[in-house]
C-alpha cells in the first residue's frame, strides 16, 4: 500500500472479483493478521482496474469473516465450519478460529454444555509470601487456629474443590511438600472460579489469574506469593460496578482455614495485599456481593470486608445451611427453619454499633433447616419486597 493510507481511509478489496469495502480499523484490529500485514506493506499487493486490491480467495467464504471483523459476532448456523475455519487460518484471523473450533467441538460433543474450550500452560512456582499479621476486626492476631474438624453441612450454591490432575509444576514444587499440603501435589489444578471474562486457578498455596483478550485469548495477569498452607476456597471479582477502587477494581480472594486473605489486581498485572482477616472458625463459603467480600460459615459466622470503609467485621447469626445472593442482598438459610438478609450496600452505616444489621425475612412455621435457597429479583426490584422477590425453597 502507499505511505499515503491513513488510519481513518475506506480499503476497497476485490475478493475474487466480488467488491468489498471497510476500514482500516476493521481489517487490521486483530494483530499480526493477513490484513495488517498486508496494509503495512509486509505483503505485496495487487490492484484491480479500479484501485481496489485484489485478493485471490472464495467471495462467499469472505463475507462472513468481514462481518467477524466488523462486529466480533458469528452465525455459525449459516455456515459450513470448515471451510470457514480453512479460511480463518489463511486471514490469520485467531479469534475467529478458536469460536469455529469450539463450533466444531460442539457439533461432535454430546455434552452441549460447553462454554469455552482452551490450554493453559502450568503456571510458573511463585516465591514465598512473608508472613504478615491476621486481622479480626479491630484486632490483630499473632498466631493461627489448629486443625479444625470440619462439620458436613449442606449449601445450596457451594462446590467442593475441583481436585483434577491438570497442571503440574515442575520437578521442584513436585518434590516439595508443607506441613499443611501433606501428601497432597502442590501441582494439582484444585479450584477454578471466572467472573466476566476473568477465571481464577487455585493450586494447593497459590492462586493465578488470567484474562480473555478476543484479538489474542487468555493472558496471565496475576500471580499470589506461595502461601504457608493449602487453600480451600476462592473468590473473584473482576468487575466492580460504581466502585470506589478505580483501577484497583479487580480482586481476587484466597480462604485457607479461618484465614481469608484479600488482593487487589492492578492495570499492570501487580497486585497489592488489601489485607488479611480471619473468621475465627473455617470460612466454608467465600465470595463477593459487589464490591464486598463475604466469607460465612455453617456455624453462625459471617465475615464482611468492604470496599468504601476498607473495614472487615465478623457477625455471629443463626448456624447458616444455605445461602444465596440477590443483587446486593445476602440471603441466609439457616437451621431453625428463618430467612434472614443483609443488604450489604448499608454495611458503612452501621459501624458505630458494630452490627450487619440481620433482618429476619421469612419463619418456617415447623421450624424445618432451610437446606437449600434460590432468589431471584426482577429486573424493576429495588428494594426486597415480596411483591417483586421470587422464592424457591427446599
Amino acid at each position: 500500500m502507499s505511505s499515503t493510507v491513513r488510519s481513518g481511509d475506506i480499503i476497497h478489496l476485490n475478493v475474487g472479483g466480488k467488491r468489498f469495502s471497510t476500514s482500516r480499523q476493521t481489517l487490521t484490529w486483530v494483530p499480526d493478521s493477513f490484513f495488517s500485514s498486508l496494509l503495512s506493506g509486509r505483503i505485496s499487493t495487487l490492484k484491480d482496474d479500479d484501485g481496489a486490491i485484489f485478493i485471490d480467495r472464495d467471495p462467499s467464504l469472505f463475507a462472513p469473516i468481514l462481518n467477524f471483523l466488523r462486529s466480533k459476532e458469528l452465525y455459525p448456523r449459516s455456515i459450513n465450519v470448515h471451510m470457514l475455519m480453512h479460511e480463518a487460518e489463511f486471514y490469520g484471523i485467531t479469534p475467529l478460529v478458536r469460536k469455529l473450533q469450539l463450533c466444531d467441538e460442539l457439533d461432535r460433543s454430546s455434552c452441549g454444555n460447553v462454554l469455552f474450550n482452551g490450554y493453559l500452560p502450568p503456571a510458573v512456582y511463585p516465591a514465598k509470601r512473608r508472613n504478615r499479621h491476621s486481622v479480626a476486626g479491630s484486632q490483630f492476631m499473632t498466631g493461627r487456629a489448629g486443625p479444625v474438624e470440619r462439620a458436613p453441612v449442606r449449601r445450596s450454591n457451594t462446590m467442593p474443590p475441583n481436585l483434577g490432575n491438570s497442571g503440574l509444576l515442575g520437578r521442584t514444587a513436585a518434590e516439595e511438600r508443607t506441613s499443611a499440603g501433606g501428601s497432597s501435589d502442590p501441582g494439582l489444578v484444585r479450584i477454578i472460579c471466572g467472573h466476566h471474562n476473568w477465571i481464577a486457578v487455585a493450586y494447593a498455596q497459590f492462586v493465578v489469574c488470567y484474562r480473555m483478550k478476543e484479538s489474542t485469548g487468555w493472558q496471565q495477569v496475576f500471580t499470589s506469593p506461595r502461601l504457608d498452607c493449602m487453600i480451600d476456597r476462592v473468590a473473584l471479582n473482576a468487575k466492580v460496578m460504581g466502585g470506589s477502587l478505580g483501577d484497583n477494581d479487580k480482586m481476587v480472594a484466597v480462604a485457607s482455614v479461618t484465614e481469608i486473605i484479600l488482593w487487589s489486581i492492578c492495570p499492570d498485572g501487580n497486585g497489592k495485599e488489601i489485607g488479611v482477616f480471619s473468621l475465627n472458625v473455617p470460612a466454608e463459603a467465600l465470595f463477593f456481593v459487589g464490591n464486598q467480600l463475604i466469607a460465612t460459615s455453617h456455624t453462625g459466622k459471617v465475615g464482611v470486608w468492604n470496599a468504601v470503609t476498607k473495614h472487615w467485621q465478623n457477625q455471629d447469626v443463626v448456624p447458616i445451611s444455605s445461602y444465596d445472593t440477590a443483587g446486593s442482598f445476602l440471603i441466609l438459610g439457616c437451621n431453625n427453619g428463618s430467612i434472614y438478609y443483609i443488604d450489604v450496600q448499608k454495611f458503612p452505616l452501621r459501624m458505630k454499633d458494630n452490627d450487619l444489621l440481620v433482618t429476619e425475612l421469612y419463619r418456617d412455621p415447623t421450624e424445618d433447616a432451610i437446606t437449600a435457597l434460590s432468589v431471584y429479583l426482577t429486573p424493576k426490584t429495588s428494594k426486597m419486597k415480596h411483591t417483586g422477590t421470587h422464592w424457591d425453597i427446599r
